[in-house]
């Protein structure tokens, strides 16, 4: 069974930066895709970014691209991701997801397919 656990979320500034984490476990393929997904009150669920292990490739939406950066341990099966330069509107709860035997499946830029879920961090970006 596959498990996700976010962490890293918290109150930060508006130009500040923080890392969030994905532990994931139960992978029982080395091809997978993991992406980070978001939702802030009143506003539908934004694929954010997304990983794909077959070759490395990542995605990223419009509105955070240039500023967050999507990375992988391998030794600690974790997927980081690096925001940078946080504005007030990514004030939302940040999931990690992930699915088995494919990669990132982006339709005009929507991310698709995840099977399973983290259960959230809590990014605030305020002053």
């Amino acid at each position: 069974q596959v498990q996700l656990v976010e962490s890293g979320g918290g109150l930060v500034q508006p130009g500040g930066s923080l890392r969030l984490s994905c532990a994931a476990s139960g992978f029982t393929s080395d091809y997978y895709a993991i992406g980070w997904f978001r939702r802030a009150p009143g506003n539908e669920r934004e694929g954010v970014s997304c990983f794909s292990s077959s070759d490395g490739s990542t995605y990223y939406a419009r509105s955070v691209k240039g500023r967050f950066t999507i990375s992988r341990d391998n030794a600690k099966n974790t997927v980081y991701l690096q925001m940078n330069s946080l504005k007030p509107e990514d004030t939302a709860v940040y999931y990690c997801a992930a699915e088995v035997q494919r990669g990132c499946t982006v339709v005009a830029g929507r991310i698709y397919g995840m099977d399973y879920w983290g259960k959230g961090t809590l990014v605030t970006v305020s002053s």
